[in-house]
């Protein structure tokens, strides 16, 4: 879509050309800036100049930054050497979206909207990833993604802000994964998504997105029963944090997300079966 309003289009070189303005506003890939109106804008600037390398591979984490592809992020599940692997691909896929979307939107677009179905949410927040988070005063902040998220198209940058990448902890990446997503229709926008991940140590954390306003982890030292874990659901996820629209009404959500929970419990909890 033409974005009328829009007067210049910038291309950030470096971050002294980060400055923002009330009319302006960052572009990763455009892929929904450019799908509806937007008429409080007025100046465009462009990410891409920036060149941040898509995925760096530190001691202790792995750092994608917030211009990274939605396809170059699925392309990880490549990695054979990772537990966790699959679900890069899993999530991505959960984003309705067709492959020439995956080649142009962003992992920090989608986070940033921070809408419930976002999928790259889903995949940060169950793997425990970090948001860096560049200041407007030349400095930086840490969040956790899960933490980022405050409501449906709400989050914790203030003006000015940019996201410039998340860190998921290595340890993680060698963690036992189980992925679940429903939807009204085969290929509809998540309804719910419950992600499972064991660690090596033997902790649960169970990640429940798209059904809920924002993000929710329930943690447990070792795999819950399921009377524990409808417990946490029931105790720590209210009937108001499930939201209600065209996707699907609040109450269907939290059925099914109970229903997929369990599923995600039950297959934690069987043993691993070796190749």
């Amino acid at each position: 879509m033409d974005l009328h309003n829009v007067i210049a289009y910038d291309i950030a070189r470096d971050r002294s050309e980060l400055m923002l303005d009330a009319g302006d506003a960052p572009v990763g890939g455009g892929t929904w800036l450019f799908s509806e109106p937007q008429p409080h804008l007025r100046r465009l600037v462009d990410l891409s100049g920036l060149r941040w390398p898509p995925i760096t591979l530190h001691s202790d984490t792995l750092e994608v930054a917030a211009t990274c592809t939605v396809e170059q992020l699925a392309a990880l599940s490549g990695n054979h050497e990772w537990q966790a692997a699959p679900l890069f691909r899993q999530c991505a896929e959960a984003l309705l979206a067709s492959w020439k979307i995956w080649k142009r939107a962003t992992v920090g677009g989608n986070i940033c909207l921070s809408f419930p179905a976002g999928a790259m949410i889903s995949l940060a927040s169950a793997l425990d990833a970090t948001a860096e988070i560049w200041t407007i005063d030349g400095g930086e902040r840490h969040v956790p993604v899960a933490d980022f998220v405050r409501g449906v198209g709400s989050n914790v940058l203030t003006p000015g802000e940019i996201l410039r990448s998340i860190r998921i902890p290595t340890q993680t990446l060698n963690s036992r994964t189980a992925f679940r997503k429903i939807a009204l229709s085969p290929l509809g926008r998540s309804g719910s998504v419950v992600i499972g991940r064991r660690d090596d140590d033997g902790r649960v954390t169970i990640s429940i997105t798209a059904a809920t306003v924002r993000p929710f982890l329930l943690r447990f030292a070792d795999i819950p029963s399921a009377q524990e874990l409808s417990h946490n659901l029931s105790r720590l996820i209210l009937a108001e944090d499930f939201h209600t629209d065209a996707h699907g009404a609040a109450d269907w959500r939290r059925a099914v997300t109970a229903v997929l929970a369990e599923e995600v419990r039950t297959e934690l909890s069987a043993e691993e079966v070796l190749p």
